[in-house]
């Protein structure tokens, strides 16, 4: 995982967020950097009867026991085998802890509100639900979580 270096954008432009960003997919998306508690490699997973189609199950991590969530069957995207770089994501949302399972993480961005814009309704839901916004960042689009609304408890 790389830092962005502070150049990327100007001195004087406000408020800088610190983001985790992450591959899901051919996409990339980027939570806040303050809602990461830890990056993991992939666990043992015990699956949980009855559990929405996109909940993996739940690992014990450090004698805590967190639910699993897999965000490509959250998006709808189809499944894939882990590899060497897939990860669990853990976060703290509304006095959770969960984890999220994603392709890899890419890298840790530094950016300016005034890069960020408010992504164009698509109508397909999924993500969409979810988005923060859309970052611009060396030329390419990345899509920014609200983690709040990702892991409410009517989706969740």
């Amino acid at each position: 995982m790389k830092v962005l270096p502070h150049n990327d954008f100007e001195e004087d432009s406000g408020v800088v967020l610190q983001m985790v960003s992450f591959q899901l997919g051919d996409e990339v998306f980027a939570i806040d950097i303050l809602g990461v508690q830890e990056i993991i490699r992939m666990l043992d997973i015990t699956q949980v009867p009855n559990a929405p189609h996109y909940v993996d199950g739940v690992v014990n991590l450090r004698g805590k026991v967190i639910p699993i969530i897999n965000l490509r069957a959250r998006f709808g995207l189809t499944g894939t085998e882990p590899t060497k770089d897939t990860r669990i994501v853990v976060v703290e949302v509304a006095h959770m802890i969960l984890g999220f399972i994603v392709d890899s993480v890419e890298e840790v961005l530094r950016l300016s509100e005034e890069c960020i814009e408010t992504p164009p309704p698509t109508g397909r839901g999924g993500a969409e639900e979810c988005h923060k916004g859309v970052g611009r960042v060396n030329g390419s689009l990345v899509l920014l979580l609200d983690l709040e609304r990702l892991f409410s408890n009517r989706t969740f």
